[in-house]
Parts: C-alpha cells; structure tokens; sequence
C-alpha cells in the first residue's frame, strides 16, 4: 500500500475531475487493488478487494494530513467503495458530499453522484476521448453526431460546446439520458442536442434514416446482460457503420474489456465495415498508465470514404 500513500503524500489541490493513483495498471506491486480519484472537493478511494480497519486508517490518516496542507481551511471529504465477491459498498468517512455535485474537465461541467452506484456520472478514462471529440467539432464546425450508449452525455456536451450542430444521444437508461440533460443545462446548452431512450439494436430503422452522421460514438459497455456483450454484439454494431456514417464521416469505437484486445475491434472492421479505414488508437490519460496497454480502455478513431 506504500506506493498509494506516497503518491497521497504529494497531492496538489485538484481543479478538475481526474485519477490521481491507479493501481489497477499494474505499475504499483501490492496495489493492483486500488485507485483514487479526484471528484472536487472529494476524493473517492475503490478497492477491489476487502481492506483491513488498520489500512483504511492509514489512508485516512494520509489524506487528512495532506488535506490539511494544501487546504488548511476546508474540510476533508472522502469516501471509500468496496467492490468485491459480487458487491459494491460505498461508505462516507469523512466531510459532506455536495448536492448536488458538479464537478469540471477542461471548463465544462458534469453532475455526477459518488454515493451510489459503481459508475459515478463521468467516465475519468476518457477524458482524451472527450479532447478529440472537442477539436474535432472546432476543426469542422456544424458536425451531425450520433452518441450511442450515450450514459449521461459528456460526449454531447463537449461536441455541442465546440460547434457541432446537433447530437443524437441514445441509451437504454431514460435515468442516464436525464443525467444527460441536466448536464446540457449546466453548460447552458439548450439546444441542438435530442435524447432517444432506446435499444440501438431495435432502432437502427429510425437512427439511420436520421443520417448520416459526421461523427458516430459507439462506447458501451464491455458485458451487460440483456444489453450489450461486446464479443457478441460489437461485430454487429460494426456492420452498421457504413450506413450510418457521412462521406468522410469519423467513428470512436471504445472498448473496456481487459480480456479483449483492440486487435478484435480491428480485425472485425475489416470483416464487417471493410471500407472504413482505421485512422489511430487514442492514447489513455496519463494517470491510466497501464503495464499492459492492451488490458486497457482502447479507444480507436476510423473514417468512412471520402
């Protein structure tokens, strides 16, 4: 646990939503377990393995005393998630939780709720996925996008933000789409964006006569029962690009399975979209350094034919 507490010790206050400490890369012997991470003013720890009164102590012990550096007048908030044998317990140790809380990436603003849940409202791994999405929308202003498995929106946001003229955001979760909206109004967004809660695989009639798209964001989940199984059903998805995409039109396909490498998403284009081209693998944030890169989030950026 030493490699967590030393990386707690050297904190700077922290503006942005972001990780500080992932273990889970493999890169710290002993903590592969465990991740820490910045939701201003609170700091979450996960682990995925049960933690000892003594350990969670010392990590308490560790930000308290860190905290009381680099802001002497505020309080300490931080929580601690368990997720292990099946279960996820989230416990507050200290301070309040905001409510709401609205947290910042690179200016824009998302409300995400860390007492509940295992995915918190932001997704922190793919910050450099939203910074391609934004210079992408600057770079040809008007973009028509289409966001499935669109959670709450922080891909439409950035687009919507950076020029685009419209996004079509589509997800199972009517609960994650209205997440989705608020985010929209705390950007004083409040147009240009539609919210269609809707399985793609029932959809795909209507979103592409909605067509074609300059951009399509395809971020799923890596295995959901009764929703999405990327083995299974990314292949399918794929097979669909063509049709949906704009002469010239880009896709972001994301992957989060450990077990699966980018080479299956590569090597299904080439069988089911063989005239969409592969452009480049996006790099991970920094604080998601990984010893093995292909265990990790892969995010790849193809094009349709010009």
């Amino acid at each position: 646990m030493q490699p967590l507490l030393d990386t707690i010790a050297t904190l700077t206050r922290p503006t942005d939503a972001a990780r500080v400490f992932h273990g889970r890369g493999g890169l710290h012997p002993g903590c592969e377990h465990l991740a820490l991470d910045a939701y201003p003013p609170a700091w979450l720890l996960t682990s995925f393995q049960p933690l000892t009164d003594a350990e969670v102590a010392a990590i308490g012990n560790a930000l308290a005393a860190r905290w009381a550096q680099i802001a002497p007048d505020e309080p300490l908030c931080w929580l601690l998630q368990l997720r292990h044998g099946g279960r996820t317990e989230t416990r507050l140790m200290a301070g309040a939780v905001p409510d709401p809380h609205v947290v910042t990436e690179d200016g824009t603003r998302y409300g995400v709720h860390l007492e509940r849940g295992q995915n918190h409202g932001l997704f922190l791994d793919m910050a450099e996925g939203r910074r391609w999405v934004r210079a992408l929308a600057q770079a040809r202003p008007g973009l028509r996008v289409l966001n499935l498995f669109a959670y709450t929106g922080a891909f439409s946001v950035v687009a919507l933000q950076a020029g685009a003229a419209q996004v079509t955001n589509v997800d199972m979760s009517a609960g994650a789409l209205g997440i989705g909206r608020r985010n929209h109004a705390l950007n004083g967004i409040a147009t240009g964006a539609s919210f269609l809660a809707h399985d793609i695989f029932n959809s795909w009639g209507k979103l592409t006569r909605g067509g074609p798209y300059d951009l399509v964001i395809c971020d799923p989940p890596s295995f959901q029962k009764g929703s999405f199984v990327a083995t299974k059903d990314y292949p399918r998805l794929l097979r669909r690009l063509p049709d949906l995409l704009a002469p010239g039109g880009h896709a972001l396909l994301c992957l989060n399975a450990p077990e699966i490498g980018s080479g299956f998403l590569i090597d299904h284009l080439q069988t089911e979209a063989p005239t969409v081209r592969l452009l480049q693998r996006l790099p991970n944030p920094p604080a998601f350094a990984d010893a093995a890169p292909e265990r990790a989030l892969k995010v790849l950026v193809v094009q349709a034919p010009g």
